[in-house]
């Protein structure tokens, strides 16, 4: 996938000086495609002096010629050839930086911007041109180990079919992958949507991580986790003497979010008088503190996330419609673990060699699956997600005495998972209160699953009280 930076070429010329922060990292080595000599040897002064081995030719077709010749990193050619740089572009394709002029219009503008991976306008000063160029780096880096080979041995290395984190090659996961790639680089927001324990988190981090923001910060907040009267505090700030705790000043998630990512977690939670302050945060990119006069301008990209059905919040008037519109920009649904069982197994050989590093220190050594549990951990619908396995693998390895972690350690509602198969069952586990204690945590994770946590309709599907469901999801811990 294409990524550009964009710098004018009436700019050039101004830059004086060189990219002077020690230890700068840039991409190497750099193509640079200019007709005009004194704009291009300006330009290759200064990418010589900040560290990078540039080479110039003055015309496309020289530079076609030698991009298939060598190995380069990055070409800098004119933004409108942008066609004919990408029709012909060698495999694999360099990270390539247009310099446009700023007046450039049409369907060449169009291209670029599209497919921006970061853009600096006209005026630019050195220092922008140079974080440009530690982005560009950061980038390369980071999308050469974006897909590592599949390994299934605990004691082989950690490479695991793994995607800034998340691990899978399952079609329903890469398909997630390549919608995190192709999105992160856009500052339009993003809706994440996923039942508990699917990762999203991960995902925001993702996407912030692959944009032209990942030198700013990532800043969370969870909309449930928070009390009501607390939260408008959090996210916007307050001045002192706001309120009667207002003992200072204090700066809100978006300003300490300023040009990074702001994650909103459990956004179907924020209660509605907030979500009208959100939606003008995010429509004037601009808040103000809480007892203060002012507002303060802010560049954040928003991304949320949400297990409930935001559209049907929407529709019961419990989301305000405008706001969603505003957040479902780039929609990103994640697959629950039931629907990718193929994924299992990876995601088990990942834990194992997670937590054998995380207990080392108390003679906890490598372990390996035996086939039995690995055909029970395959065959549990996992209603918790990839976050109930992470835990499951954990419990296992911290009770597991010796290198095979057997059947009999993992929990009863694993081993259990095929509902109804009580032939293989041994006769001290012929108990009828167990298997119906199992049998209705199951159900009743199944409901909750089903109804992306929505326990009045989970109540109904069960055909039970929704006080009933209620005590019972307190009594079994779920």
């Amino acid at each position: 996938m294409l990524r550009f930076v964009c710098v004018s070429t009436a700019a050039i010329s101004s830059l004086v000086g060189s990219i002077d922060a020690p230890g700068t990292e840039i991409l190497n080595p750099v193509l640079l495609v200019l007709e005009g000599d004194s704009e291009r040897r300006a330009l290759q002064l200064l990418l010589a002096e900040a560290g990078a081995n540039a080479s110039a030719v003055s015309d496309l077709p020289a530079a076609l010629s030698e991009l298939r010749a060598g190995s380069y990193s990055a070409v800098l050619f004119p933004a409108d050839q942008i066609s004919e740089v990408i029709a012909g572009l060698p495999e694999p394709a360099p990270l390539l930086i247009a310099i446009a002029d700023r007046q450039m219009k049409g369907a060449d503008a169009l291209a670029v911007m599209d497919t921006a991976f970061d853009c600096l306008v006209e005026p630019i000063d050195v220092r922008q041109l140079q974080l440009a160029l530690r982005r560009a780096a950061t980038f390369h880096a980071m999308r050469a180990q974006v897909v590592k080979p599949v390994v299934t041995s605990v004691e082989g290395p950690e490479d695991d079919s793994t995607f800034c984190g998340m691990v899978g090659k399952s079609d329903a996961i890469t398909a997630v992958f390549r919608m995190i790639d192709k999105v992160a680089r856009h500052k339009a927001n993003v809706l994440i949507t996923g039942e508990s324990g699917t990762g999203k988190e991960l995902v925001a981090r993702a996407m912030h991580d692959l944009s032209s923001r990942v030198d700013g910060p990532f800043v969370a907040i969870n909309c449930g986790a928070i009390p009501a009267n607390l939260l408008e505090s959090e996210m916007f700030g307050h001045c002192r003497g706001a309120f009667t705790d207002a003992v200072r000043d204090k700066p809100g998630l978006f300003e300490d979010a300023h040009l990074g990512t702001l994650f909103f977690d459990e956004i179907g939670e924020l209660p509605l008088n907030l979500q009208v302050k959100l939606l003008r945060a995010i429509q004037e990119e601009e808040v103000r503190r809480i007892g203060d006069t002012k507002s303060i301008k802010v560049d954040v990209r928003i991304i949320a996330a949400t297990l409930k059905d935001v559209g049907a919040a929407v529709r019961d008037g419990q989301f305000r419609e405008d706001l969603f519109y505003r957040l479902n920009v780039l929609p990103v649904e994640l697959p629950p673990l039931r629907d990718r069982p193929e994924d299992v197994p990876l995601l088990v050989e990942h834990f194992l060699r997670s937590y054998a590093e995380k207990h080392a220190a108390v003679g906890t050594g490598p372990k390996r699956m035996s086939d039995e549990a690995m055909a029970h951990l395959r065959r549990y619908p996992w209603p918790g997600n990839v976050r109930e396995l992470q835990n499951c693998i954990e419990r296992a390895m911290v009770l597991c005495e010796g290198p095979v972690i057997e059947a009999h350690l993992l929990e009863d509602k694993v081993r259990r998972a095929e509902l109804g198969a009580t032939d293989s069952l041994p006769a001290e586990e012929l108990s009828i209160k167990k298997m119906t204690r199992a049998m209705e945590e199951d159900l009743i994770r199944k409901a909750l699953a089903t109804t992306k946590g929505n326990r009045t309709n989970a109540a109904k599907l069960l055909e039970i009280s929704h006080r009933a469901l209620l005590y019972k999801i307190k009594a079994y811990g779920l």
